[in-house]
């Protein structure tokens, strides 16, 4: 926690995932008391305030993929000078598939402090919906979006002894699913979770092939989690 005689820190702060309600207490104090608030895009952050009603907002600073290197130690000196920086993704936790590691590791270098406010995260909602062991995971984000790229991953896990949850995009979601099934077979247990906390949430469990003709029937809008599970594991 920040020394008192020096009220600098970094803030990691999960955000909902899809929705609102799920957004903690501390969640907002921390984002209404932020000096800075970076964030991957501030028209998306800035909506959030909005409707949380914080006003006046705090800055706002684009921290993304492109820019992390260069804002990272600029970032950690303004904490060291004593400001309050939050950091936040566009949903659920920073720095877990979205950028953020790098601003963490300059804090830690430099001894400054760096808590969290803990909250939803798509890879542990998916693990807990999907029926699959949970006793130990692997979570790789996003796969390469090349063909050959994918099957070379899923060739070299095939025999993984724990689940493994990935993301997918909506265009991309027909593609992995083909290579998924074509790689490990059409009988192994899986799970996709679609749209998870929002209105039209959908999770589809079972064998690979019967849960990718789930997912082609129904829409493929929004952000989806893979979760395999370990081989011959039957759900």
């Amino acid at each position: 926690m920040p020394n008192p005689s020096n009220p600098g820190c970094l803030i990691l702060v999960a955000t909902p995932i899809g929705n609102l309600s799920d957004i903690s207490t501390r969640a907002q104090e921390a984002l209404s008391l932020a000096d800075c608030i970076a964030c991957e895009d501030t028209r998306v952050t800035g909506k959030l305030l909005a409707k949380l009603g914080i006003d006046p907002k705090p800055e706002l600073l684009s921290y993304r993929n492109e820019n992390e290197k260069a804002l990272a130690q600029p970032l950690a000196e303004r904490i060291a000078e004593g400001q309050k920086i939050v950091l936040v993704a566009d949903a659920g936790t920073p720095a877990i598939s979205d950028p953020g590691f790098r601003l963490v590791r300059a804090c830690r270098q430099q001894g400054l402090p760096v808590t969290a406010v803990p909250g939803p995260c798509a890879a542990v909602t998916a693990l807990a919906l999907s029926g699959l062991p949970s006793d130990g995971f692997l979570f790789v984000g996003f796969l390469p979006p090349k063909r050959a790229a994918r099957r070379r991953f899923f060739n070299e896990h095939k025999d993984f002894e724990y689940s493994i949850i990935l993301y997918e995009s909506c265009h991309r979601i027909a593609k992995c699913m083909d290579d998924l099934v074509e790689t490990l077979g059409a009988d192994r247990a899986i799970s996709v979770g679609r749209e998870l906390t929002k209105l039209h949430e959908t999770v589809h469990s079972g064998p690979a092939s019967e849960v990718r003709e789930r997912v082609a029937q129904a829409s493929q809008k929004g952000e989806f989690v893979i979760t395999i599970a370990k081989k011959d594991y039957l759900l």
